[in-house]
């Protein structure tokens, strides 16, 4: 839930903030970084043997009942005390929404709606601020725009819109809605990774990107203060999703932390699933179980204790009975043959793994926050340090999204 009473970050607390996260980041990344799927020890649990074995004698369900929110479990020390100053340090205000004309129901048409509901919310906080007051005929920019959902909403009845997008299918598609709706907006082929998008961003008054991914968002922060934009509005995405190998921060504080980021690191804060049907965790469970059932087996066909990645598979191989999908699995990983197995007792063993696996992640989950915070400081410090007057809080509930951190910034 949005917290009403938490203040939204800006001037001097966005610096603050930054520093207390970089320095609770650094001191704990021994425990935070494990990761228990590949790992069948953990380094802290030698540290913190009380807390380990408490986490691996519970259940799968009872792992699920905490993941969303870890903070208040009961589980032994030190576990309470990270959950504090992780909760602390995470706490973060939610915008002010103004109330908006109704769009036309028609517009909603081929939206889901969570995603109407988010993009709803995130032009309720654009149109809210008074101190960015917006012209009525403010020209937007859509970054990564898709089919242009979003940028329709903000522009609509009749101020200036151009959305740019990769994909040509949806830039098609795209203008084909807009022609119903806002005839005049333009829907434009671009990688917005190249020098294609500068222009774009020079001739607009607001640019916005509701979940960028990525090198996509990064890319952008640091566009907009080259191209001398007037305005952003960013909710970051999929962190992890950058060609460089090590996260490379934007900020002057950024560049001074300790913390080198892979992107290992950089997927922790997408773990959340609060938004996941029944059916997808279904799914998502029985193929982490296998693994871990596989994990055993391979070890032995090798004669090595150590994890052997495997790649995604499609949804069909879950389809195969278990043997069959181990032999399969083997096969394409080019191991030995599989001798008969207890098949039933070793699928039962992957999902006793699956239930500790779980628990035992609810410790690195208490900082899953804390990062993707420090995460979006960085960028919000980098754009302070060039000019703009910066805003970070977050922009709807986590049950809309757990990404619903909004960046929201403007030349002084």
């Amino acid at each position: 839930m949005l917290n009403p009473h938490a203040l939204l970050l800006s001037g001097d607390a966005l610096r603050e903030r930054f520093i207390a996260l970089d320095a609770f980041l650094c001191a704990q990344q021994n425990v935070w970084r494990e990761k228990p799927f590949i790992q069948q020890q953990l380094n802290w649990e030698t540290d913190h043997p009380e807390l380990a074995a408490w986490l691996r004698g519970r259940s799968l369900a009872d792992a699920q009942d905490s993941h969303a929110n870890p903070y208040h479990l009961a589980a032994p020390q030190p576990f309470a005390d990270w959950a504090q100053q992780a909760q602390q340090l995470s706490t973060i205000g939610s915008f002010a929404q103004a109330a908006l004309v109704d769009r036309p129901l028609r517009m909603q048409n081929g939206i889901g709606g969570r995603k109407w509901q988010q993009i709803a919310a995130f032009a309720g906080v654009l149109h809210s601020g008074a101190q960015q007051p917006l012209a009525a005929n403010a020209a937007w920019l859509d970054w990564c725009a898709g089919k242009g959902h979003l940028g329709r909403y903000l522009a609509w009845p009749n101020a200036p819109l151009e959305c740019l997008e990769f994909n040509p299918a949806l830039v098609k598609s795209g203008q084909a809605i807009s022609q119903k709706h806002l005839a005049h907006a333009q829907h434009t082929l671009c990688d917005v990774m190249s020098t294609a998008s500068a222009e774009a961003l020079r001739r607009s008054d607001v640019v916005v990107a509701l979940h960028a991914c990525g090198d996509l968002h990064t890319h952008l922060v640091r566009q907009v203060s080259v191209q001398q934009s007037t305005a952003l509005a960013l909710a970051p995405c999929c962190y992890n999703r950058t060609h460089a190998e090590v996260y490379r921060p934007l900020s002057t504080l950024g560049q001074s932390s300790v913390l080198q980021l892979d992107k290992d690191d950089l997927s922790l804060p997408l773990l959340a699933t609060v938004t996941a049907s029944a059916r997808e965790c279904r799914l998502r469970d029985q193929s982490m179980a296998w693994r871990l059932a596989f994990d055993s087996l391979q070890r032995k066909l090798r004669a090595v204790d150590e994890y052997l990645p495997t790649p995604s598979l499609s949804a069909a191989w879950f389809n195969k009975p278990f043997a069959q999908w181990c032999a399969d699995l083997a096969k394409l990983k080019g191991l030995p043959r599989v001798p008969v197995q207890n098949w039933t007792a070793l699928e039962a063993q992957g999902w006793q793994r699956l239930a500790q696996v779980r628990n035992l992640e609810l410790v690195a989950g208490l900082f899953r926050r804390p990062l993707e915070l420090w995460l979006v400081l960085d960028q919000a410090l980098f754009l302070s340090e060039q000019g703009f007057v910066v805003q970070l809080g977050e922009f709807c509930a986590v049950e809309l999204t757990p990404r619903n951190l909004l960046l929201r910034a403007w030349r002084a």
